[in-house]
C-alpha cells in the first residue's frame, strides 16, 4: 500500500490483495496518518486491487466511521469489476461513493 496526500486528501494505492494478512498494517498507517495531516477525505485507488476479504471491508468501514466523525469523507476509484461485485453485495456503496478513477474524485471531493 502506497499513500499520497494531495492538498488534505489522502490516496491509498490498495496493493493486489486486501485481506486478513495485510488489514492491520493498513488500518494503522491509514489512521496515524489522518490525525498527523488532518486528513478530510480519505480516497481508497483500487486500481491494481484483485482480491478484498470481509478484513479489507472492515478496513474501509472503520475508516469511514473515524473520518465522518472528523466531519471528513471516504470514497473509492478505479473498482474494478471484480471489486464493484464485492462492494455491491457488501452494501458499501449505500454510505460511499465511487468515482472512475483517483482524478474524478480529487476533483469532486477538493
Amino acid at each position: 500500500m502506497n499513500c499520497k496526500i494531495i492538498k488534505r486528501n489522502l490516496i491509498v494505492h490498495v496493493s493486489e490483495e486486501l485481506d486478513h494478512h495485510n488489514a492491520e498494517i493498513i488500518r494503522n498507517k491509514i489512521d496515524k496518518i489522518v490525525v498527523k495531516e488532518n486528513i478530510k477525505c480519505v480516497i481508497f485507488d483500487f486500481s491494481h486491487t484483485k482480491f478484498m476479504d470481509s478484513s479489507g471491508i472492515g478496513v474501509i468501514i472503520g475508516r469511514y466511521k473515524n473520518i465522518k466523525n472528523r466531519g471528513g469523507n471516504v470514497v473509492v476509484a478505479s473498482v474494478g469489476p471484480r471489486m464493484d461485485r464485492i462492494f455491491n453485495m457488501s452494501g458499501l456503496y449505500r454510505i460511499i461513493n465511487r468515482y472512475e478513477n483517483v482524478k474524478e474524485a480529487l476533483n469532486d471531493v477538493s
